[in-house]
C-alpha cells in the first residue's frame, strides 16, 4: 500500500506544512501524515500572523521559500506594521487573517506540491533499529517505512483540555489526543516534560456593540509579507476593536479561582510567561483596574469573534458573567468557551543545531514538541527541520543559521543551548544583531543561501539581486550628489532641522533626525526624478541602510567577533569530565547540551568565560 519514504513528518500544524513542503520541493518523497485532512495549519488560537519579531520570523520563512508567507497574505484580512514610532530594527509585521481561509489555502500549496503524499491517520509509535529511524506503526497497526522522520506533533501528546473542574483528553477542542508517541520516544531515552496554554471564548459579533469600543484599523498604506509577486497587497480591510476588563471583571473572574484547574493544581505545566491567562493577569497584577482587549474578527464571513487578552480556564459560566460586564460586550453571546491545554513536549537540549535529535539518528523534533509557542516559530522549525532532513540523506553539508543571520538562528540556538521549561516565545529583544537581521533584508540575509541549497528558485535569487543593486544605486546617488540651500532648507525647517548655508551632500542631510527620504524628495526635483526609477522596496532599503549606516557597521564588526567563536568546533565526542580545569558545573553542563562550537558552548548558562578559555587552550587556541 505505501511506498518506502524518504521523509514521513507527523503532524499537519505550522510546522509539518513547512517541513513537509521544504523537504518534498528540495526533491524528497514526502508523507504527511495527520488525524484530520481538514485541520491542515489549523490556527487553534488567535487568527493573526507575525507581531513583534514573529513578523520577521514570517519574512524569514518566505525569504527561504517556505510558504508561510504567502498563506498569510492570500488570506489576510488586515495588515499592519508594528512598532512604527521605533527604530527599523524593531519594525514587526502582522495580518489578522480569515481563519478557514488559512486552512484552505495551506491545502491547497501542498497539494499542488511534488512529491507529497498524505495520509490520515494517527501515529502511535515509532520503528527504530540501531539507533536509526526507519518507519512509524499507525493507528490502524499500518507500519510505514522511511529513511527519516519529522515529528510535528503540536499540543496532542496526551493532552488533557481543562474547563473549570472539567477535563477530557484532546488535542484541541473537538480533537482527539494523539497517544503512543510520547512512551515510544520515553522507551528510548528521551526525557518528557508537561507545558500548558490556553485560548480565549470565541463570541458571536452579532450580539457585539462596537459603538462602545475603539476600532483599531489597518495601515493606510498596507504591506505583505512575501517578497515573490505571488501575491500583492490588500485593497480592502477589517478593523479589529479595543475594550477593557474593569474591577467588576475582577470580582466575577476570582468567584471563580476556587475552581479554576490552574489554582486548585490540577495544571501542572507551566503556562506561557508572555501570554497569560486572564486569571493569572488580574492575580499577579492586583493593583491593575483594567487590562487591554483585542476583538478580532475571524475572516470576511464570519461573524465569530476572537477576545485576544481574554485566555482562560475558568468555568464557562464564570467566563460568560466576566464577559457581560464589559464594554461593548453587555449582550453577549458565546460559541465557545475558552479553555486551557496541557500537553508533552521535549525538552529541546537532547537536539542539535540541525534540529535532529542526537539520540536517535534521523530523528527530527519541530514546533511545540520542542517546548515552543506560537505559529511562526513553530513554522521556522518545521522549515529548518524539513531542509535538514532531505539534506542529511543527500549527504549534503547540513544548513544551520548564526544568530547573526536570522531570528531562526537566535531561536534554535536559544532551544539547544538554553532549553526551556516554560513555552519559548520570540522576541526582537532575544537578538543581540536586529539592526542586521530587519524585516526589511530578509531577502537580501537568506535568499542566496535558500538558493545554493536548491529551495529559493531563481526568480527570486534574481529579484533579489536586483533589489540589492538597486539600493547601491539609490545609495551612490545620495553619497555623490549635493543638495543647494534654496532647495532644501524649506524641507529642513518644516522638520525642524538646522538649514544650511553652502551646498551639501544628500547622505549628510537624510542622516538628520526627522529627515526622510519622502520629505527631501519633495525639497529636489532631482532627488524626486531618481526615486521614480524603483521601486519602494528597494528605496526603503536604502533610507534605513543609509540613516543606520553607523550602527550597521559597527553590529557587523560585533558579529565577525561572535563568527569566530562559531568556527571553533567541539564536535561531539569531546569528553568534557576529563578536562579537570572546567568547572564542575561547566563540566556538567557541557556533557549535557554538547555543544557544536566554541559560540554555543559560551551561551550556556553555568559555562563561565574563565571555561571558555580553558576550552580554547584544550584547542590549541
Amino acid at each position: 500500500m505505501f511506498k518506502h519514504y524518504d521523509i514521513i513528518v507527523v503532524g499537519a500544524g505550522h510546522a509539518g506544512c513547512e517541513a513537509a513542503a521544504a523537504a518534498a520541493n528540495l526533491g524528497s518523497s514526502v508523507l504527511l501524515i495527520t488525524m484530520d485532512m481538514t485541520k491542515i495549519a489549523q490556527m487553534s488560537c488567535n487568527p493573526a500572523m507575525g507581531g513583534i519579531a514573529k513578523g520577521q520570523i514570517v519574512r524569514e520563512i518566505d525569504a527561504l521559500g517556505g510558504y508561510s508567507g504567502i498563506v498569510s497574505d492570500r488570506t489576510a484580512i488586515q495588515f499592519r506594521m508594528l512598532n512604527r514610532s521605533k527604530g527599523p530594527a524593531v519594525w514587526s509585521p502582522r495580518t489578522q487573517n480569515d481563519r478557514a481561509l488559512f486552512t484552505l489555502e495551506w491545502r491547497k500549496m501542498l497539494e499542488n506540491t511534488p512529491n507529497l503524499d498524505f495520509f490520515q491517520d494517527m501515529v502511535k509509535g515509532l520503528i527504530v533499529k540501531n539507533d536509526k529511524v526507519c518507519g512509524v506503526v499507525t493507528g490502524m497497526g499500518l507500519e510505514i517505512k522511511c529513511k527519516a522522520l519529522v515529528l510535528t506533533n503540536g499540543t496532542f501528546l496526551n493532552g488533557v483540555i481543562h474547563v473549570g473542574e472539567k477535563q477530557f483528553g484532546g488535542g484541541r477542542i473537538g480533537e482527539k489526543a494523539a497517544s503512543g508517541i510520547t512512551e515510544s520516544l520515553i522507551q528510548l531515552g528521551f526525557t518528557r516534560g508537561r507545558m500548558k496554554t490556553g485560548t480565549p471564548p470565541r463570541l458571536d459579533g452579532r450580539s457585539i456593540d462596537y459603538s462602545k469600543m475603539e476600532e483599531q484599523k489597518g495601515d493606510e498604506n498596507p504591506g505583505k509579507f512575501s517578497f515573490s509577486d505571488e501575491t500583492s497587497a490588500l485593497k480592502e480591510q477589517r478593523s479589529c476593536h479595543i475594550t477593557y476588563t474593569n474591577s467588576r471583571v475582577h470580582d466575577i473572574l476570582q468567584s471563580g479561582f476556587d475552581k479554576s484547574p490552574m489554582f486548585t493544581g490540577r495544571i501542572q505545566g507551566i503556562g506561557p510567561r508572555y501570554c497569560p491567562s486572564i486569571e493569572d493577569k488580574i492575580n499577579r497584577f492586583a493593583d491593575k483596574d483594567r487590562h487591554q482587549l483585542f476583538v478580532e474578527p475571524e475572516g470576511w464571513d464570519t461573524v465569530e469573534v476572537y477576545l485576544n487578552g481574554f485566555s482562560t480556564s475558568l468555568p464557562e459560566e464564570v467566563q460568560f458573567e466576566a464577559l457581560k460586564q464589559i464594554s461593548g460586550l453587555e449582550r453577549v453571546k458565546m460559541f465557545r468557551p475558552g479553555y486551557a491545554i496541557e500537553y508533552d513536549y521535549f525538552p529541546p537540549d537532547q537536539l542539535s543545531n540541525t534540529l535532529q535529535t542526537r539520540r536517535i539518528e534521523n530523528l527530527y523534533f519541530a514546533g511545540q514538541i520542542n517546548g515552543t509557542t506560537g505559529y511562526e516559530e513553530a513554522a521556522c522549525q518545521g522549515l529548518i527541520a524539513g531542509i535538514n532532513a532531505h539534506l542529511k540523506l543527500n549527504k549534503a553539508q547540513p544548513f544551520v543559521l548564526s544568530r547573526s543571520q536570522a531570528y531562526i538562528g537566535v531561536l534554535i540556538d536559544d532551544l539547544i543551548t538554553k532549553g526551556t521549561e516554560e513555552p519559548y516565545r520570540m522576541f526582537t529583544s532575544r537578538a543581540e544583531f536586529r539592526i542586521l537581521m530587519r524585516q526589511d533584508n530578509c531577502d537580501i540575509r537568506l535568499t542566496p543561501l535558500s538558493y545554493e541549497i536548491g529551495l529559493a528558485d531563481k526568480q527570486r535569487y534574481h529579484r533579489v539581486k536586483d533589489k540589492v543593486e538597486s539600493t547601491n544605486k539609490i545609495i551612490d546617488y545620495f553619497k555623490n550628489a549635493s543638495l543647494d540651500p534654496a532647495d532644501i532648507n524649506p524641507v529642513l525647517e518644516a522638520a525642524g532641522s538646522e538649514v544650511i548655508r553652502q551646498k551639501v551632500k544628500a547622505f549628510s542631510i537624510l542622516s538628520r533626525p526627522n529627515i526622510g527620504i519622502r520629505n527631501m524628495s519633495e525639497g529636489n526635483q532631482g532627488i524626486k526624478a531618481m526615486l521614480e526609477t524603483f521601486d519602494e522596496e528597494a528605496i526603503e532599503q536604502a533610507e534605513v541602510q543609509m540613516k543606520y549606516e553607523g550602527y550597521i557597521r559597527k553590529e557587523k564588526e560585533n558579529a565577525e567577533k561572535q563568527t569566530k567563536l562559531e568556527d571553533l568546533v567541539l564536535g561531539d565526542k569531546l569528553n568534557y569530565h576529563s578536562i579537570n580545569s572546567l568547572s564542575i558545573e561547566a563540566r556538567e553542563k557541557l556533557t549535557k547540551f554538547m555543544p557544536q562550537t566554541i559560540g554555543q558552548a559560551s551561551r550556556i548558562s553555568g559555562v563561565n568565560p574563565s571555561d571558555i578559555s580553558i576550552l580554547m587552550v584544550h584547542l590549541g587556541r
